[in-house]
């Protein structure tokens, strides 16, 4: 796997992880081999009605991430990852940055997820 997206409050490496995928703030792009980073703009879609799952991750697919990284990713955005093959590890702990959940996936600390979060989302 090459690149990963992150949800994120902000651009950086030390920006805390958004807990939500659909309504994030926006993604950090990082190419694992380099640890090199680039930011997608997810600002268009908090104020969506619905479809900001689907919105975010026809984002994430046209960066040419291979997986996500978020807290909460909802049914709609679990299936509109899953169609583009794109990989889902959720429930991530709140309060770490983009850097230390960037280590933690590297050191295999995370399961790729088989389905939606089951509790409402936040």
């Amino acid at each position: 796997m090459k690149k990963i997206a992150i949800t994120s409050e902000g651009p950086g490496l030390d920006d805390l992880v958004d807990p939500r995928f659909g309504r994030a703030a926006g993604f950090v792009l990082v190419d694992l081999e380099n640890m090199n980073t680039s930011y997608i703009d997810n600002g268009q879609t908090q104020v969506m009605a619905q479809g900001a799952g689907i919105q975010a991750a026809q984002l994430v697919a046209r960066a040419g991430a291979e997986c996500v990284l978020s807290g909460y990713v909802g049914p709609k955005a679990f299936k509109a990852l899953s169609a583009v093959k794109i990989k889902v590890v959720q429930n991530l702990e709140d309060g770490i940055t983009v850097r230390q959940a960037v280590e933690k996936f590297k050191q295999g600390d995370f399961q790729f997820a088989d389905g939606p979060n089951r509790e409402s989302g936040r």
